[in-house]
Formats: C-alpha cells, sequence, structure tokens
C-alpha cells in the first residue's frame, strides 16, 4: 500500500459523512498516474502554489493600491487569509482541509490588476459576462503552462467558479449557485468572512474611516478587533451549521447574519466608495482601458506577442480572436506591471 492509499484510508474515517475524501473525487479532465505520496487535492494545492498567477497576486490590489503602503493587503494576503478561516472551519466541521484549502488558494487567481476596477472596465470593453471567477477558471484550464493547463480536480474547479457573490446573499440556496461540496460553501463564507474583515482594518489604517464610524451593531456583535470578529463569524458557521434532509446545512445565526450584512455595506458606501479608493480606481480603469486598446491594434501585434512570452501566457494563435487574448493579458498583469508597461508604451523615453 502506498502512502497515498495509507492517507487515504485514515481520511475516510475521519472526515463526516458530509465531507469529501479524496478518493471519492470526480477526477481529472484529462485522467493522470495517481501520486505514490500525495492525494488528488494535495496535488491541486501544490499545482496552484507553484503556479505563475499564483505569485502575481502579491502585486495585485485588494481594495487599497500597494504603493500606498506595505502592510495593506494585496490579493495574495487575502488569499491566504481566506485559506486559513476556511481551513479552520472545515477542520472543526470534520471537512476535507486539503480540498477546501486548494479551492481557496486558487479562488482569485482570475483576478484582474486594481482589485474590482480592473473586473469592472473588462466588463465594459471585453464582455458584460466578464467574472473574475470564470476567468479564473480559464487560467487553471487554459492560461498556465504556456497553454497545457493545471489539469485540477472537478471538486477544486468547482468551488473556484462558484465562490463569488458581489453583494447577494451570503449562504445561497439554489443549487446553481453553491458548489457542489461542503469544502467548496465554507470557503465561498470564509472568502466573504476575510474581506470584511481586512478591508476594516486597512480602511482605519489608511485612515479613510476611524473606528468611531463602524456601526455599533457590528462592534457588539462581531467584536473591537480582527481577532474577535474572525472568531466570532468562523465560530458562528461552525456551530450554526447543521445537518438538514442528509446534507450539511451552513447557516449564520440571524444576529451575526445582520452584523456581516451592515459591515458589508458600512464597507461599500464609506470605503469602496470614498474619494480616496474611487478617484484612484478611475484612473486604473482609464490605464487599463488605453492598454486593452493598444494592443489590439493590428500594428502592435510584434509587441504583443513579446508582452506575451514575458508573462509565460500562450501565443495568440491563427484564426483566435484577439479580443480574447488581449482580455487574457489584461486580467493576467500585476498593478505593478501595468503601470510599468504604461509608461514604456505611452511616456517619452526620457520621462521613463
Amino acid at each position: 500500500m502506498t502512502a497515498r492509499e495509507e492517507f487515504e484510508k485514515r481520511e475516510e474515517s475521519f472526515i463526516s459523512p458530509y465531507g469529501l475524501p479524496s478518493s471519492q473525487s470526480r477526477g481529472r479532465v484529462r485522467k493522470e498516474e495517481a501520486c505514490p505520496i500525495r492525494s488528488d487535492f494535495q496535488r491541486d494545492r501544490e499545482r496552484i502554489v507553484y503556479c505563475n498567477a499564483f505569485r502575481r497576486l502579491k502585486h495585485k490590489t485588494q481594495v487599497f493600491l500597494s504603493p500606498l503602503g506595505e502592510h495593506y493587503r494585496t490579493r495574495l494576503t487575502h488569499t491566504l487569509e481566506v485559506a486559513q478561516l476556511a481551513r479552520t472551519a472545515a477542520r472543526a466541521m470534520r471537512l476535507n482541509e486539503d480540498l477546501t484549502e486548494a479551492i481557496a488558494l486558487g479562488h482569485d487567481l482570475g483576478h484582474t490588476p486594481f482589485g474590482h476596477s480592473g473586473e469592472t472596465v473588462l466588463k465594459e470593453i471585453y464582455s458584460g459576462n466578464f467574472s473574475h471567477p470564470i476567468q479564473s477558471l480559464r487560467v487553471i484550464d487554459v492560461l498556465e503552462k504556456n497553454g497545457k493547463g493545471l489539469n485540477l480536480t472537478h471538486e477544486v474547479r468547482d468551488g473556484i467558479l462558484k465562490h463569488a457573490k458581489g453583494y447577494g446573499i451570503i449562504i445561497p440556496e439554489t443549487k446553481r449557485e453553491k458548489a457542489c461540496t461542503v469544502e467548496g460553501q465554507v470557503m465561498r463564507v470564509a472568502d466573504i468572512m476575510a474581506y470584511l474583515n481586512h478591508d476594516l482594518d486597512d480602511a482605519i489604517r489608511s485612515r479613510v474611516i476611524c473606528e468611531a464610524q463602524i456601526p455599533e451593531r457590528c462592534v457588539r456583535v462581531l467584536g473591537k478587533t480582527h481577532p474577535e470578529r474572525a472568531t466570532t463569524m468562523v465560530r458562528d458557521l461552525i456551530y450554526a451549521s447543521h445537518p438538514e434532509n442528509g446534507e450539511m446545512k451552513l447557516q449564520i445565526t440571524d444576529e451575526v447574519h445582520r452584523a456581516m450584512d451592515e459591515l458589508r455595506n458600512f464597507l461599500y458606501h464609506n470605503v469602496y466608495r470614498s474619494p480616496q479608493v474611487h478617484n484612484e480606481f478611475v484612473k486604473s480603469k482609464k490605464l487599463l482601458r488605453e492598454l486593452y486598446t493598444f494592443f489590439l491594434q493590428p500594428e502592435n501585434d510584434a509587441i504583443f506577442t513579446s508582452e506575451l512570452l514575458a508573462l509565460e501566457m500562450p501565443k495568440q494563435k491563427e484564426g483566435r480572436p484577439k479580443d480574447r487574448a488581449v482580455c487574457d493579458f489584461i486580467a493576467s498583469i500585476t498593478d505593478r506591471y501595468a503601470l510599468e508597461l504604461y509608461a514604456r508604451l505611452f511616456f517619452p523615453s526620457s520621462l521613463v
């Protein structure tokens, strides 16, 4: 018996009936020989951590543009905080931690530079159907490894695709919106818990708001500090969730749910739409729009090919829509790369 088989046997003994043991995965799009040491979900987690798109997250904005300071969250630190919260909940609920962590680490691989302003501009100039969860799946299936993709398991891909919630309900009821595993559903909730907590923390650090402005209910119910709020939200999810009709029903108590909704609305109106944040995002949208237009022009094909090569992305294939390739490129670059590229393409050389 291999080390992987021994682990999978132990795993089946401690994972609850509502979690998914690695041995029960629906597998990969392209079949592969099993690893003698690692389970399929462990391999997925490591493929994500070692891919180019994951490394680029360190220079992609969460809310506050990275040049503002060294201690603000980036898309990478957000991802790590989501993974920590999701793993904590999964362990307490006896779910598959490896699956949960793999989904968490991969959920934002397709996120654009400059936070949600990058996503908004690609909706406007490429397609109204553009979204970072779909783009994350495209990164996994098509763009990584020079077009070979990562060939992840069905359950990890499904959890990544269905993680986004925008300003919709925190825990969806319809099967169409829910991940096919409880692990994927837990990650979705952990994502919002993480950003509510750290975006508030960064907003106070940046002096966009002060602690006295935080709604009273949010402080009273969730806590005064980052650790208190994180503990309250995760603990509430663990203890309020329960089996129902043969399935694990994730739930948050009404009191905590109302406090989370109020905090989300508070952040939207006082942080995300604040002049300090919004005005910078308006500038970044203009920058990305001009880069997109530049690379669509046939006379710039050689430069575009060179940039794709620099990012180790697949070349534009003849007969394929050019706008799809340009969208993939714009979504893949980091804030820093976009700023440097814009200066190189549009500024006089003496100023670069």
